[in-house]
């Protein structure tokens, strides 16, 4: 990665959004972050890409509000100058019994999980030079579900698959190339790794644990790298054979 390029990470004050934006940072790129309300922890991730001697700043922006992908690509360009990586990583997780999902749940999931990461992937692509990367965050429930509850959350994430595929074939005329990335349990607040539904996760893997934030953001460094030139509309596991 050249010392000019530019990423943009959505929902990067924590997890594995903040795990990839300072990855990205230590391979040379400048980094904007996304966040929603807590702006300490999004402080807290831009202090530490300054420390290792590259520029970041963080925007507020709700991936479920239609105006935010707009916003945080025009803020990225005006700031820096240029857009070579988006990280679509903002997310909602909402599980439950099928019978208790009601509507506000569908639209609150679908405006985040779907169609945020259409915008903010449209928003980017629109302003990026030959050879960019679009890297989603998806989930290794795309890949199989293993126990009711997960039946929202599953079918917004499925769907980020056939927009990853379409992207790829949309954009690679430019050398822009489009990923998923699929994790697995993987040890952050939101789901942490000695939390009361930690064990059955860990044993639906076929190495018995949890993953780490850092452990996916260097999947995300590759995609995001020259090295995955030839990489494009592909789905890459990282969860710890949950899928096999």
């Amino acid at each position: 990665m050249n010392e000019n390029t530019v990423a943009l990470v959505t929902g990067g004050s924590r997890g594995i959004g903040a795990a990839s934006a300072v990855r990205l940072a230590e391979d040379g790129a400048d980094v904007v972050i996304t966040y929603v309300s807590d702006a300490e922890a999004a402080a807290g991730v831009v202090g530490k890409i300054e420390a290792l001697g590259r520029r970041a700043i963080a925007v507020r922006a709700d991936a479920g509000d239609p105006a935010a992908a707009a916003l945080a690509a025009e803020r990225t360009v005006r700031e820096f100058g240029r857009l070579d990586v988006l990280v679509n990583n903002a997310g909602v997780g909402v599980l439950g019994p099928l019978a208790e999902l009601g509507p506000a749940d569908v639209d609150r999931v679908l405006a985040v999980n779907v169609r945020g990461v259409f915008l903010m992937a449209q928003a980017a692509a629109g302003r990026m030079r030959q050879g960019g990367r679009i890297i989603t965050i998806g989930t290794c429930m795309t890949q199989r579900v293993p126990a009711p509850g997960g039946t929202l959350y599953a079918m917004s994430k499925s769907a980020l698959i056939g927009l990853t595929k379409a992207l790829a074939r949309e954009l690679g005329e430019r050398g822009i190339t489009a990923n998923i990335v699929h994790p697995g349990p993987v040890d952050t607040d939101m789901n942490p790794a000695d939390g009361p539904y930690a064990g059955p996760q860990a044993a639906m893997t076929a190495l018995g644990r949890f993953g780490t934030a850092q452990e996916v953001a260097a999947v995300v460094s590759f995609l995001a790298g020259p090295d995955s030139a030839y990489a494009t509309g592909a789905e890459f596991a990282v969860d710890g054979g949950h899928a096999a």
